[in-house]
């Protein structure tokens, strides 16, 4: 399929960094005996992924803003665009050494997601979307699913852990949502599991406390592949809030509507 240069670029960049990762990703079971020399080592792990993509976009476009989990916002000569980077998205599964982690690249135009780039190095899936261009993993073309009822279909979300503000309600909706569906999925990865609902893989995905950086790619790559998509709460904002649903057209009423029963 046709893509445009910026596509290009963040496809190449993505996967240049994902490359890093993975060769690191193999030296990090040896230190599981050391909990902080895993820390210590996968830390540089995401300083030179990182580095690798701030000089591969930089390169590319020199006047786009820079906003990212790792190094922060960085102001371009264009206010207009800025690059939207999770450089290592599922740190506690590359932590662990679980094979599950993804490097996430979004471009925002005038304050708009208009392209994305999720790549998983583990399986050598990259999941990629343009505005109006659809959304696509290598070179298929991607789908959201066909399920109807919610009893057949298989929902993912951050599953509760330790210290966080939302454990309570997030506790609530496990519980509401597993008694009606055919499972609850959390792998530790938000843009994998927006990707994955692109995909068809799962049917729906929610979350709370979520960071820009890891879940901008998904938006475009969920709206592309015909998803629906919006924040738990209808009068907020998925940005500022942090917070999201997502499903195909035929769930997403009846996911929506059970999760925003705590509003």
């Amino acid at each position: 399929m046709a893509q445009s240069a910026n596509m290009n670029v963040m496809i190449a960049t993505a996967r240049k960094a994902g490359r890093s990762l993975a060769k690191d990703f193999r030296e990090v079971e040896n230190l599981q005996v050391s909990v902080t020399g895993a820390v210590d080592f996968v830390s540089r792990a995401i300083l030179q992924a990182e580095k690798i993509i701030k000089e591969e976009l930089e390169l590319a476009r020199s006047t786009y803003g820079y906003k990212s989990e790792a190094s922060g916002d960085v102001l371009g000569k264009d206010p207009t665009r800025r690059w939207i980077v999770c450089t290592l998205d599922g740190v506690t599964n590359f932590l662990h050494g679980m094979p599950h982690y993804a490097v996430s690249i979004a471009l925002e135009h005038k304050g708009e997601i208009v392209s994305g780039v999720i790549y998983d190095a583990a399986k050598d899936e990259c999941f990629f979307a343009e505005k109006g261009q659809g959304a696509w993993m290598n070179e298929t073309r991607l789908r959201v699913s066909g399920r109807q009822a919610l009893i057949e279909c298989v929902l993912a979300t951050g599953l509760p852990a330790a210290g966080r503000k939302d454990l309570p309600i997030a506790l609530k909706d496990l519980a509401e949502i597993s008694s009606v569906s055919a499972g609850i999925r959390g792998w530790g990865t938000t843009s994998l599991d927006l990707a994955y609902v692109a995909a068809g893989r799962y049917d729906g995905f929610w979350e709370r406390g979520l960071d820009y950086c890891s879940i901008g790619s998904g938006v475009i790559i969920i709206k592309e592949a015909g998803g629906f998509i919006e924040p738990i709460n209808p009068k907020g904002n998925i940005v500022d809030d942090g917070e999201l649903i997502c499903a195909n057209d035929m769930v997403f009423p009846k996911l929506s509507k059970l999760i925003r029963k705590s509003l």
